[in-house]
């Protein structure tokens, strides 16, 4: 081959090259653009692959307004447990005890489930108590007044937080075994609210309370629970030491 028509021949293959690199780019790039409106694991497509790192507007406050882009219906029951940005941080237990019989991947559930539960009676944020009950949710020891189901927490800590504004909740210990989440939680803050007819001066709040958590499908769906009342009362003014 003449030297004029092989360089001429290496200068169209280089160029062709060159072109099909440039149309193959294009096109990862718009497949890349394209997806970028995804979310990272939390469904839009069925492989949980697309993904939109840059995204920050969901929050705790905002997933209860969220509506299904599709539905998927599985072959039987399947774990439905809401996934929430970690806006909140959960508090975490001082003194824990696992059941080493209890696989490690149920233990972990469980204790989410429990300090999720906890850090909702820490902060009154709704979102918490939502992620952490059950739809089917039973108190097991309502108490006298109080709805059954998600209503009554809810309720409960409105009621509380109306006397005790800056109340706090701290997991003294948890036991984790079997099915089952015992928490042994420490109630503080000062009675600055109203409770009832009782206007409070500020007297410092400090009770303690027990919880016997049934985890199912990574949610709590039954509760035990038992409060030192009369200490809180004697706090609030209601019971006379």
């Amino acid at each position: 081959m003449p030297t004029k028509d092989r360089k001429l021949s290496l200068a169209m293959a280089a160029w062709t090259s060159t072109l099909l690199f440039v149309v193959v780019l294009g096109a990862e790039t718009r497949s890349s653009e394209s997806r970028s409106g995804q979310w990272r694991i939390g469904g839009q497509n069925l492989s949980n692959t697309w993904s939109r790192p840059a995204e920050h507007s969901l929050r705790l406050r905002n997933s209860k307004g969220l509506s299904p882009e599709w539905v998927f219906r599985a072959g039987g029951d399947v774990s439905a447990t809401p996934a929430v940005a970690a806006e909140t941080a959960l508090i975490e237990p001082r003194s824990l005890i696992v059941d080493q019989s209890v696989p490690r991947a149920q233990v972990d559930v469980q204790i989410i489930a429990a300090r999720r539960y906890a850090t909702f009676w820490n902060t009154g944020d709704e979102a918490l108590a939502r992620a952490a009950l059950a739809p089917n949710f039973i108190d097991n020891t309502l108490p006298p007044g109080r709805p059954q189901g998600l209503t009554g927490p809810l309720a409960a800590s409105k009621v509380m937080r109306a006397a005790i504004p800056d109340m706090g909740c701290d997991i003294e210990q948890m036991i984790v075994a079997g099915d089952r989440v015992v928490a042994h939680l420490r109630f503080h803050g000062h009675f600055t609210g109203r409770f009832k007819q009782i206007q409070g001066q500020g007297q410092t709040i400090n009770f303690i309370a027990t919880d016997i958590y049934r985890i199912a499908r990574g949610r709590i769906a039954e509760n035990w629970h038992i409060e030192d009342n009369l200490t809180l009362q004697q706090q609030l003014g209601l019971v006379v030491e």
